[in-house]
């Protein structure tokens, strides 16, 4: 079931849930607010290869705003930190982003219990449209976990998104065994 706003505010009194900055206007019924983050970045090259280290440029969204381009995919990332302890969080984009004609994420909208970071955002419009720091661009919604966790996110050895970063993570495809 998803979280109501007085759930999720309980677990963030138990620091269950963690999101920095926090602003209590951002919490709605069920879900909470987030913004995007001053970094965009777009992969240099144009054709890019699972099994290899696709590499990014990135770089400060300017005062004035940055338009994205259609067919192209860039990453963003939230304003805000988050941490979630007991519950898994999904991220979907606001109606209003997604009426501009813009999509937040292709297919990473799931974190995982113990997902400590910002979050990437995978990026893609199909107009041309100017975005900005700060804008609101999606929401985080909580479920509850059935039964016992053996192997929370921040701890796994394996887990390649684990390294703090307030700027865009590229794709780490090519770190799996295939």
């Amino acid at each position: 079931m998803i979280w109501s706003d007085k759930k999720i505010l309980a677990a963030i009194e138990r620091n269950e849930i963690v999101i920095e900055p926090f602003d209590r206007s951002k919490l709605g019924t069920n879900s909470y607010d987030v913004h995007l983050g001053k970094y965009l970045a777009h992969y240099k090259d144009h054709i890019l290869d699972a099994k290899k280290h696709n590499e990014i440029e990135t770089f400060e969204i300017p005062e004035e705003g940055f338009v994205l381009h259609p067919n192209t995919l860039y990453l963003g990332v939230t304003l805000e930190y988050t941490e979630t302890h007991s519950s898994v969080p999904f991220l979907e984009g606001k109606s209003s982003v997604g009426r501009l004609g813009i999509d937040i994420h292709a297919t990473a909208g799931k974190g995982d219990v113990g997902f400590c970071n910002y979050w990437t955002l995978e990026i893609s419009c199909t107009h041309p449209v100017r975005v900005y720091h700060g804008m609101p661009i999606g929401q985080l919604i909580y479920f509850g976990v059935e039964g016992d966790i053996e192997n929370y996110y921040n701890k796994k050895k394996n887990a390649k998104y684990n390294t703090r970063t307030e700027r865009p993570v590229e794709s780490m495809m090519w770190k799996n065994k295939f």
